[in-house]
């Protein structure tokens, strides 16, 4: 996916298409994120769609939840969709820097051979 170190670095357009598809997958997964969250809480907790979707959200921005959970399956979404939470926001953070990151590397490592 990405040039190996010795080969050159890649032209703008080609890293801008390459930031471009790291966004694509970062928004793939946060909508499956939201997704699951919305339907762990709609199933788990009755609660309508969109107050399911806002507490998914919630939870994934690393905000909390907005409705009190009653239930004891809710409350063990919550536990699990919480610790997934976090972890899917440093995925998302590495699919959306990684490109940055690499072509930041590979030109200072061009830059330190010459």
């Amino acid at each position: 996916m990405y040039e190996h170190h010795k080969q050159p670095l890649i032209p703008f357009d080609r890293f801008l298409g390459r930031l471009l598809g790291s966004f694509a997958l970062a928004s793939v997964f946060i909508a499956f994120s939201l997704l699951m969250g919305a339907a762990g809480y709609h199933y788990t907790e009755g609660l309508h769609w969109i107050d399911a979707f806002l507490n998914a959200s919630m939870i994934l921005a690393g905000m909390g939840p907005v409705d009190q959970l009653r239930t004891n399956g809710g409350k063990l979404f919550a536990t699990f969709y919480a610790l997934y939470s976090g972890i899917a926001f440093l995925t998302i953070a590495a699919i959306l820097l990684a490109p940055i990151i690499h072509r930041f590397l590979h030109k200072f490592h061009l830059q330190e051979e010459k």
